[in-house]
């Protein structure tokens, strides 16, 4: 079975208030459940805000390091989950389950496991 890593897209910026928050993360918690019943759930994790990022960058004749993102924008990934799944559909049926939950963007993308 494929495996399929659902990204989740967050706002830069404070978490929301609890009263907020709390309900949101009831319904991930839920939806993981639910992974992990159907048999779909491999792994997931949160991550640290993008200011924790260190990039390393190929130079001629080293690599470089340096603080932050990659790129500059308004939304950063804030967490992920990787699934199995038979099909991109099947996928994407499980990545609408954590979009409805979070009101956030989730991308799909089929991971490789070739060389």
């Amino acid at each position: 079975m494929q495996q399929y890593l659902l990204s989740i897209y967050q706002p830069d910026g404070d978490p929301p208030p609890p009263e907020v928050l709390d309900p949101i993360m009831r319904d991930v918690r839920a939806v993981n459940a639910e992974l992990e019943e159907a048999g779909a759930w491999v792994f997931s994790g949160g991550l640290h805000p993008p200011d924790t990022a260190t990039v390393l960058r190929p130079g001629e004749s080293e690599v470089l390091t340096t603080d932050g993102p990659y790129l500059e924008g308004k939304e950063h990934i804030g967490g992920f989950t990787v699934i199995r799944a038979p099909d991109l559909d099947a996928a994407l049926g499980w990545g609408r389950k954590p979009a409805r939950a979070t009101t956030l963007p989730i991308e799909v993308r089929p991971l490789s496991h070739g060389a």
